[in-house]
């Protein structure tokens, strides 16, 4: 058996999310599938770099997997993507050693989270309509608060089963695209559950001024998810970028 990483994107408006569920449609679930039948009905299963809920989608997501040596790859991605829905897109497949992990071994993770302030019928279920006048000047005076090494109680999903909510953020800004269009870019070691959502929801407040840039100190230091605004929603969220060590 040999161990490969496998790059993908998909859409995940019509997937309850990354991970494989009992009674909902999972982009993993379809995945496993899929790739059990290109290896002659032996079952394979694969370990995603993380979770994506469900609506959010994956620009650059990684996963890996144990089969059967393949000694032509690309004529496996080609028939692989064949079988796939338009919504799910292989871009890449390497053999890695037998210890890598898609998950564990990611040094960092980059979110992008779209808004337009414009109705478009285009961006239906990959940004978020934003009517309300934004000061981004403020939006990104706030997101400062959020560099560096700290506790993200305040913008994590609760009664989660992780050890530490402490996370390393390296980029935290926003971008404007063109007129009326911009994007919130994170980077970090890891992130909480709904931390991205909760994040831009509270910027958003900030932007619209119910609330001031210094203010994201206080929620972070009360470690209290109700310090924070409630989440956006989940479609205009993007996994952009998963990181790795060279030598993996």
């Amino acid at each position: 058996m040999q161990r490969y990483f496998i790059e993908l994107a998909y859409n995940g408006e019509d997937y309850h999310g990354w991970q494989r569920q009992p009674k909902e449609i999972s982009v993993q679930e379809v995945i496993e599938d899929n790739l059990t039948k290109l290896n002659s009905n032996n079952e394979v299963k694969v370990v995603g770099c993380g979770r994506t809920d469900s609506g959010v989608h994956a620009q650059h997501f990684i996963l890996h997997t144990e089969i059967t040596m393949i000694e032509d790859v690309d004529r496996f991605v080609f028939k692989l993507n064949r079988m796939l829905p338009q919504s799910i897109a292989i871009y890449n497949m390497f053999a890695v050693k037998p210890d890598s992990h898609a998950r564990f071994d990611a040094t960092a993770r980059t979110y992008r989270y779209f808004i337009h302030k414009h109705k478009d019928p285009f961006k239906q279920g990959q940004s978020w309509l934003v009517k309300a006048p934004l000061d981004f000047e403020k939006m990104n005076e706030a997101a400062k608060y959020l560099l560096g090494k700290q506790d993200f109680t305040s913008l994590s999903k609760i009664h989660t089963d992780v050890k530490t909510n402490i996370c390393n953020v390296k980029v935290a800004r926003w971008v404007q695209l063109e007129n009326g269009v911009y994007y919130f870019e994170i980077t970090a070691d890891r992130f909480l559950r709904n931390m991205v959502r909760a994040t831009v929801g509270t910027l958003i407040d900030i932007g619209t001024g119910k609330s001031k840039p210094e203010n994201m100190r206080s929620i972070l230091d009360a470690m209290d998810r109700q310090a924070a605004s409630t989440s956006v929603p989940a479609r205009g969220l993007f996994l952009w970028k998963v990181e790795y060590a060279k030598n993996i």
